[in-house]
């Protein structure tokens, strides 16, 4: 039974689910309010917090350059409103289409492809050629080669664009989080894992830095640092191939040489610098807006757990046993005061296959405590559907690694989780009774709070980003420190 203790609210975590990815279809039309008012007045009655929803720029400016139409997404944003959620706004800069659980297509702006045409290199390009055009690549981040616009500046305008169209609801409330799309999937990182290109778990991936812009971005770093000789891996292997199987990630493959060193270096800084230009951005669009900034970090726990983490290092996460790759992100965002929110919470080691040597339990830890080291606030969702008791139990773990404090504030606990997403199968009457109580517990079995103030989540208005942090100090949050200790078991089970 909910209760409504204030000690114990301390201890709420809100729950936000994530709205059908075509809720505005690809025509920019809101298909079907009066269904999704339904839906949205029973996740109301579940207690549930609020709502995330992709933006898609394929969408808004679908029409040609700064040709904005945000309308249908004025009347979406209106109906949760009047439902009594709040809302998590993503600025989805990628496609729709190609990836794990993609059911809709909503391409990029076609003014943009357009461009492509004629110059393919725009796009995410892999050893062999193969162009991916899910998102932007970040070598065009500063080219201004979009009818004289650079890639950032194109960002910029439409978070400006957002905010100058949505200022209504950013200022009564309803707006409380803008999550800013970074890469494929909404994500910081590189396509190296594309199922439209073939790719299939637990595939190694492939590094996606082979267009002409970031060929001579690496060739201008390898003459500073007196190698000119040195070229991009040619050893990395295929999307499908296994770690051993190539030179670049063998046992003493390429990756541990000074070379190979050198280019995950680069490849990863490019990742950390593109992500913090944008939320500069990001930053001055919303600027005295009553939200928080985020960014999503992909949860990709498939080969974990052998040296190389040779999928983690395709993605271009440089995370090693002896180097964390996942820290230096999170000093990034101390800056701008954003959210570091990461997936696969759900996931158990034991349900992964044993011979991908996957660590999701392990890797969640690493991700999570670095960000409370670097003292900034951590999110999270799952990475797939589940409705059942043991991925419930786990998120709720998850989310509060050392349990509830009956006398104040728990030691550790996530700012938010965000549930993949809604769907009939989630509303199905079993799947959602225990849904209720996944939000009952996630919220410490307090009744739904709507003060945030009450839980230590009042959003205060945005505050300018502090000074560019040098890469050599952001580099020095790699050195790897111990996780933070985890409960076995959660002590809020949907089940117990």
């Amino acid at each position: 039974m909910a209760t409504s203790d204030s000690n114990m609210l301390l201890n709420y975590v809100p729950v936000y689910v994530m709205l059908p990815l075509g809720v505005v279809n690809v025509d920019n039309v809101f298909e079907d309010p009066d269904g999704l008012k339904e839906q949205l007045l029973q996740l109301r009655a579940a207690g549930v917090d609020g709502v995330m929803v992709d933006v898609w720029w394929g969408i808004i400016e679908l029409k040609g350059p700064k040709q904005y139409d945000w309308r249908a997404y004025r009347s979406l944003f209106q109906l949760v409103q009047e439902c009594g959620l709040t809302l998590q706004a993503i600025m989805s800069f990628h496609q729709c289409g190609g990836n794990v659980g993609d059911i809709v297509n909503i391409p990029i702006p076609q003014w943009v492809l357009d461009i492509g045409e004629s110059n393919h290199d725009i796009f995410y390009t892999n050893r062999s050629g193969t162009r991916n055009k899910e998102y932007l690549t970040v070598g065009v981040d500063n080219e201004p080669i979009f009818h004289g616009r650079t890639a950032i500046e194109i960002y910029s305008d439409y978070m400006k664009s957002f905010r100058e169209n949505m200022s209504d609801f950013l200022e009564s409330g309803l707006i409380i989080d803008i999550e800013v799309g970074l890469g494929p999937a909404g994500e910081l990182r590189y396509p190296s894992y594309p199922q439209s290109q073939g790719w299939e778990f637990p595939g190694i991936g492939e590094f996606q830095c082979y267009d002409k812009y970031l060929k001579a971005d690496f060739k201008a770093a390898v003459a500073r640092a007196g190698h000119p000789e040195w070229e991009l891996p040619d050893d990395a292997g295929k999307y499908n191939d296994v770690p051993e199987s190539t030179g670049f990630f063998k046992s003493n493959g390429t990756y541990v040489t000074e070379k190979g060193k050198f280019f995950l270096t680069w490849y990863s800084n490019k990742l950390l610098n593109h992500g913090d230009q944008i939320l500069d951005e990001a930053n001055k669009a919303f600027l005295g807006c009553k939200v928080k900034l985020a960014i999503k970090v992909s949860g990709i726990h498939w080969w974990y757990k052998v040296e190389n983490h040779a999928a983690e290092l395709t993605a271009g996460y440089y995370n090693l046993n002896d180097r964390d790759g996942y820290r230096p992100i999170a000093r990034m965002l101390s800056r701008h005061h954003a959210i570091l929110n990461f997936t696969c919470l759900e996931m158990r080691d034991s349900e992964q296959p044993s011979d991908v040597k996957s660590g999701p339990q392990e890797l969640v830890q690493q991700v999570l405590s670095g960000g409370w080291r670097e003292d900034i606030r951590v999110a999270g969702e799952n990475a797939l559907p589940r409705y059942d008791a043991t991925a419930y139990n786990q998120i709720i773990l998850n989310a509060r690694p050392q349990g509830v404090n009956n006398n104040g504030p728990p030691k550790l606990s996530m700012f938010g989780v965000t549930y993949l997403r809604l769907s009939d199968d989630l509303l199905q009457k079993s799947n959602f009774n225990i849904f209720k109580k996944f939000v009952l517990k996630m919220h410490a079995d307090q009744d739904y709070c709507a003060n945030p103030q009450k839980y230590n989540h009042a959003i205060t208005p945005l505050k300018p980003s502090a000074p560019k942090i040098p890469i050599e100090v952001l580099l020095e949050a790699t050195k790897p420190t111990l996780p933070f200790p985890w409960l076995p078991e959660t002590d809020m089970k949907v089940d117990g």
